[in-house]
């Protein structure tokens, strides 16, 4: 087996994460461990893991490893998709929703041994307006906090903070009107949030599909409807408890494909990274796409 580890250098902050150089040297022990043959390399800016780990496939890696936050691992998972080659992931950023929901251990050598050392799990992609997404896409709220995150940047990121700024923009943010087909299924809503998800959480333990599951074929579009200031302050603990879905006024579709409406222009995150929508979002699930290293 060869490997190719793809190392996003400032994923987890100075706080959150280990010194690059502490980063390769950990890889380069563990494949001399375990007699195989690897390469480590280090992004140099956003959108470089897409290019190292095209590469990668192109040589002819069995073994993808990405080793960063959510943006990072979309990266390079977004160049294994349908190739046969697998995702190995060590987590270092924020909120690894992705990565704790498929139990990947959050100590970066106990990861490496998973990658290096675990099973294949085959998982399903989701797709929204043209980009892959792993985790969760969302329109709404979520979108509008995944924008100021994306701002705040890795030092000022972590649960606490995830919670507070939630609680906060809930007094502000403006319901939408949408218009949602899934699977042939029609609903109209004023809401706050369409979150469309392949797994459970957002990262930082915020379960937004409770029932989400990577291999079963299908998303799930969770609608959270307008339900007033004091309505919407009540959801944040339903997060963190893993019950969302049973709060008043939230509809969960599951379905293949998916498209929403609105009159105007949506913003949407993909695995927690802004992106620009427009006024008619389609996402769609690619099944069994992916092989994923898990413990």
């Amino acid at each position: 087996m060869s490997a190719a580890f793809i190392i996003n250098p400032v994923a987890g902050g100075r706080r959150g994460g280990l010194p690059a150089g502490q980063r390769v040297k950990l890889v380069e022990q563990a494949l001399e461990r375990h007699h195989l043959e690897g390469r480590v390399e280090l992004t140099r800016a956003e959108g470089h893991g897409r290019e190292l780990a095209r590469q990668a496939v192109a040589d002819g890696c069995d073994l993808v490893v990405a080793w960063g936050g959510d943006g990072t691992i979309n990266e390079v998972a977004s160049q294994l998709i349908g190739t046969g080659t697998t995702l190995g992931i060590v987590r270092a950023g924020s909120g690894n929703g992705f990565a704790r929901e498929l139990g990947i251990p959050i100590r970066p050598g106990e990861a490496i041994e998973v990658t290096l050392g675990g099973r294949d799990l085959v998982i399903d992609v989701g797709e929204i307006g043209g980009h892959s997404f792993l985790n969760v896409a969302g329109i709404g709220f979520d979108a509008a906090m995944a924008a100021e995150f994306a701002f705040l940047g890795a030092e000022r990121r972590g649960p606490v903070r995830y919670a507070l700024q939630i609680a906060r923009a809930a007094f502000a943010y403006p319901a939408s009107h949408y218009t949602i087909e899934a699977d042939g299924h029609r609903l109209e809503v004023e809401a706050l949030v369409v979150a469309i998800a392949n797994l459970a959480q957002y990262g930082s333990n915020a379960v937004i599909a409770p029932g989400a599951r990577p291999d079963d074929g299908l998303l799930d579009a969770v609608v959270i409807e307008e339900r007033g200031v004091l309505g919407r302050v009540g959801l944040v603990p339903r997060f963190f408890d893993r019950t969302i879905h049973k709060a008043p006024g939230v509809t969960i579709l599951r379905a293949k494909h998916i498209i929403v409406r609105s009159d105007t222009s949506m913003a949407m995150h993909v695995d927690g990274e802004p992106q620009p929508g427009g006024l008619e979002i389609e996402a769609r699930v690619r099944p069994a796409a992916l092989r994923v290293r898990v413990p």
